[in-house]
């Protein structure tokens, strides 16, 4: 477990909060604009590159993306908070009798509502770890409740090949991969991309399914394996209460507000509305942001019973959506810079250059973990690093779908190492990321082996 404290000393010393980080990322990207791309406007080259992140900052169709990520976690999170979650969380709870049961009935959960929802998975995987750690305490049975949280957090290494996985549903929308390319791309280039990349080519693909299917059961395996051979841990928790409506003396429209009437009638509108709209786009397995945030509206707004209730979750869940709010502009405005100064070749040419059809999305697996570590977020890794490893793949002739997934399985599984999306689990659990550490990062290691070796079987 010393290298654990280790990685979590790193962390702590030399790693200074997401923000910052992309402050940093955003004067070294400026930088090395200045120094390494030629000035081809008729003024000066510091300025030219100001007016490019500018740009990139106030992009209007990355704006829309940002919105949609953030409606995807804050949907995802208010589904949790609703009563029937609540009881099936309970119900789930209830078959707790050892560590070893607690690990299985967390993690497999967690992993798959997870591939559902990474917001859902993330709050879902957290309050189940807790009321797991509540429930052994209460009924005098021993469990290691690290282990159950580290358990509740795993849903996070599979996410991004997920139904939400941010880079598969964006380009399943028309007209993305144009966008994010049309002014990084040569005409050929741009001439090769398809209008879309359906979700039936990544998240639905056979070989992603038989990836998620081997992570969940190998992750299932080795969190049963580790509560046979760890110790068990004290726990001193209270109750974990979510914030609820209150109720209090209606008077005239106060009653709307708490109608389960309403509020079920405007769901069922919602679903209807979305069946009409995307049912032939769903027989077709081609997920996109708008489709999957649509459906969530509806199905959060009839399980709350109530607009007041729905309401009360959402103030409870937006304050998760803080660093995507602020953090994704400036990670459009690094995108710009690269875009307009034409780094975004050089990066290119360089991977093409060091790579083969098989190699590249070994490459682009690698090099998307890293830049998780420094840019936790899988839709301004995107945003960043999607339009390289596009051209990159069309340059050697590797499979769009493969790439973009590549990306995907990298960013995700470091998660399990970068302690950023942990810190609403830290605080539901009410534990340390160094309690974690020691078992997330072995679920790292696992991850990362299987995801290796399937993009160089399939």
């Amino acid at each position: 477990m010393d290298l654990t404290k280790v990685i979590e000393r790193i962390f702590r010393r030399y790693l200074p909060s997401p923000f910052t980080i992309a402050v940093l990322l955003t004067g070294l990207t400026l930088i090395l604009a200045l120094i390494f791309t030629e000035n081809t406007s008729d003024g000066n080259h510091f300025a030219a590159i100001l007016s490019y992140w500018e740009d990139g900052i106030w992009n209007n169709g990355l704006l829309v993306f940002a919105y949609q990520m953030m409606l995807i976690l804050v949907l995802g999170h208010v589904l949790v908070l609703s009563k029937p979650m609540e009881r099936l969380i309970l119900k789930i709870t209830g078959l707790v009798k050892s560590t070893s049961s607690a690990t299985v009935l967390v993690v497999l959960p967690t992993l798959l509502v997870s591939f559902f929802n990474w917001g859902l998975g993330l709050i879902f995987g957290a309050i189940l770890a807790r009321k797991v750690g509540e429930y052994a305490q209460a009924n005098h049975i021993s469990i290691n409740y690290p282990l159950i949280g580290a358990c509740g957090y795993s849903g996070l290494m599979v996410w991004h090949g997920g139904i939400s996985g941010s880079a598969p549903i964006k380009v399943a929308e028309a007209g993305h991969l144009k966008g994010l390319l049309e002014t990084n791309a040569s005409n050929d280039i741009l001439a090769q991309l398809p209008d879309t990349i359906s979700t039936a080519l990544t998240v639905f693909s056979y070989w992603n399914l038989i990836l998620f299917a081997l992570v969940a059961l190998s992750i299932t395996a080795l969190s049963y394996y580790l509560s046979k051979r760890t110790s068990t841990t004290s726990t001193d928790l209270k109750g974990y209460q979510f914030k609820t409506a209150e109720r209090k003396h209606l008077q005239g429209a106060e009653k709307l507000d708490y109608s389960p009437w309403a509020s079920t009638v405007f769901g069922i509108l919602i679903l209807l509305a979305f069946m009409i709209q995307y049912l032939p786009a769903l027989k077709t397995l081609n997920i996109t942001p708008n489709m999957l945030n649509f459906f969530m509206l509806g199905l959060a707004i009839i399980l709350h019973g109530s607009f007041k209730s729905f309401l009360t979750a959402v103030e409870e869940a937006i304050g998760d959506t803080a660093g995507i709010l602020i953090q994704f502009p400036l990670y459009f405005g690094i995108m710009g810079i690269m875009s307009g100064s034409g780094m975004i070749y050089s990066i290119s040419d360089f991977f093409v250059s060091i790579s083969t059809a098989t190699t590249l999305p070994l490459f682009t697996f690698i090099s998307a973990g890293l830049v998780n570590i420094f840019v936790p977020s899988g839709g301004g890794q995107w945003a960043i690093q999607g339009p390289f490893v596009l051209q990159s793949a069309l340059q050697l002739g590797v499979p769009l779908p493969k790439a973009i997934m590549a990306l995907a399985y990298g960013d995700q599984v470091t998660n399990m190492l970068q302690p950023f999306w942990a810190l609403p689990l830290l605080g539901i659990t009410k534990l340390k990321a160094k309690e974690i550490l020691p078992y997330t990062v072995l679920f790292m290691v696992v991850g990362s082996l299987i995801y290796m070796a399937g993009l160089l079987v399939f």
